[in-house]
């Protein structure tokens, strides 16, 4: 597919599965309460001078989080898979798959992320120059791509170990075209930003209605942008 039916696909998709997108913004604003509320309990214990208390609230608001966390970010990676089949339907909620996967989401970006935090200390440690800040930077982008084929051959398959074949994610990024992908994540992400900025400047006018705009251009933002990554990695 070319550039320009992928964003043609994923800018109609969510319009095209509000369901979907509406359990989504369900999710997320539980998710949005559930902080909310430990950052409260946590404070009013603080204040109380009840360490037991903030501690309590905060592990059990923290585990809530981490619960939910997952499920949606299983429940993006089940989007992906679909733009990879260029099925124009959407995921069901499958609470525990779409936990598993979440966590493994989570896994996947910890191993990709950390080899190049690794190598960066390590050259910050014996070059101390700013050549070793353009070495780790362009590291970042290598790893920060070969992650995105990462999550992409998560979402295909379901398998941690083929998610987790850095060499082989980095093969996919040649096999779509390293321009085409790019140029795809560069307006993906312009476009996201303006949605974000539409949001932010009508929360300026208006808190309440603004934060509703906000969440839902948020929810809907993220259905756009993994609905593309599915489209762009179906052509491996």
């Amino acid at each position: 597919m070319e550039i320009g039916e992928i964003l043609s696909d994923a800018l109609s998709y969510p319009l095209q599965n509000v369901k979907a997108l509406v359990i989504y913004l369900i999710l997320g604003i539980i998710l949005g309460i559930v902080l909310a509320g430990t950052v409260a309990g946590i404070t009013v214990g603080s204040l109380a001078e009840n360490p037991l208390a903030a501690i309590g609230m905060g592990t059990i608001g923290i585990i809530i989080a981490l619960l939910i966390g997952f499920l949606i970010n299983g429940y993006q990676l089940d989007i992906i898979r679909y733009g990879i089949e260029r099925s124009s339907g959407a995921p069901d909620i499958e609470f525990v798959g779409q936990f598993i996967n979440g966590v493994k989401v989570f896994i996947v970006d910890i191993v990709y992320f950390i080899i190049p935090i690794f190598i960066g200390a390590i050259l910050a440690v014996i070059f101390q120059h700013w050549l070793s800040s353009i070495i780790t930077a362009i590291l970042f982008i290598i790893f920060a791509l070969a992650a995105f084929m990462g999550t992409c051959r998560l979402a295909k398959t379901q398998d941690l170990g083929y998610a987790l074949a850095i060499g082989d994610a980095i093969g996919d990024i040649s096999r779509i075209g390293i321009l085409k992908v790019l140029a795809l994540i560069i307006i993906v992400f312009v476009i996201s930003l303006v949605l974000s900025l539409i949001g932010q400047g009508i929360s300026s006018w208006n808190a309440t209605v603004g934060g509703i705009i906000s969440g839902i251009l948020g929810i809907y933002a993220i259905f756009f942008s993994a609905r593309a990554m599915g489209l762009l990695y179906s052509e491996v």
